[in-house]
């Protein structure tokens, strides 16, 4: 797990390192990470034929997966990686909501306050200052937010795929998004420039980043807790962070470290008194 969430932490440094646009690089991504995972379902013989309702939520959840990459891949392009990466880890509370609109699962009201306080903390990292530096990053924050909802339904769709093995379903869901963005690649994935780095990153980023990591997750998963599931998710966010600023130099505002402190602190006592 701590391997997973380190990997995931450096996701933002390889998308950017790329060069490519947000589509391009999560079509390959698709491709090269549906490759590898689906070498490790034909070693492990997970495949299990999915029923036609099986293959309706995988539809939902893959095109709800590989949207929220796009999103979340344009927002480092608008504001760090760490502003992005920290706003993204609001799912928790977009997927409280979302259970309570469409499952009909009652809201918690003794965990509103922690919605409140990340909502505050999303307000203070997408310019609530007003300066510049601030204001220039809540495009970034706005496609972050939208990523996470993505995200939020892409888990909601696949919880309703017990049957299947993780692996499986993290195949299919790559196929599907190699299916889904391969026109909009082609019409509007822009001027994509393939160097030597180009290619290196997007192959670590599908082979590692996707199908090791979604593997090692798995059997964490399968392993641990889920308080100490939720406990070690905190290391992505971290890493994020740390690579924005000694790597890239990043430099956010007062306002924005409060605001990601606060996110953090809110989705940690969330899934602390979860």
């Amino acid at each position: 797990m701590v391997l997973a969430m380190a990997l995931s932490g450096t996701i933002g440094l390889l998308v950017v390192e790329s060069g490519l646009p947000a589509l391009w690089v999560v079509w390959l991504r698709c491709l090269f990470g549906g490759l590898g995972l689906a070498a490790w379902v034909a070693w492990a013989r997970q495949w299990r034929s999915p029923s036609r309702r099986e293959w309706g939520w995988l539809g939902v959840g893959g095109v709800a997966l590989v949207c929220n990459w796009v999103g979340l891949f344009s927002a480092y392009r608008y504001s760090s990686i760490a502003v992005a990466t920290v706003v993204y880890h609001v799912q928790p509370f977009v997927l409280l909501v979302l259970a309570a609109v469409f499952q009909g699962e009652a809201l918690p009201f003794r965990k509103l306050p922690w919605l409140g306080l990340a909502l505050l903390g999303v307000a203070l990292s997408s310019g609530l200052d007003g300066t510049q530096a601030s204001r220039a990053a809540w495009p970034g924050v706005a496609l972050a937010l939208g990523a996470a909802t993505l995200y939020a339904v892409a888990t909601l769709a696949t919880q309703r795929l017990r049957r299947l093995a993780p692996a499986q379903i993290a195949m299919l869901q790559m196929g599907l998004g190699v299916l889904v963005l391969g026109v909009p690649v082609a019409v509007w994935g822009g001027a994509a420039v393939f160097s030597a780095r180009a290619w290196g990153t997007v192959l670590v980023l599908g082979l590692v980043h996707t199908a090791c990591m979604y593997t090692l997750m798995y059997a964490a998963f399968q392993r641990l807790p889920a308080q100490a599931v939720a406990g070690l998710s905190f290391i992505y966010p971290v890493v994020a962070l740390g690579v924005d600023l000694l790597w890239f130099g990043a430099r956010p505002t007062l306002a924005q470290w409060a605001g990601m402190a606060l996110i953090l602190g809110a989705v940690a006592a969330y899934r602390r008194k979860a």
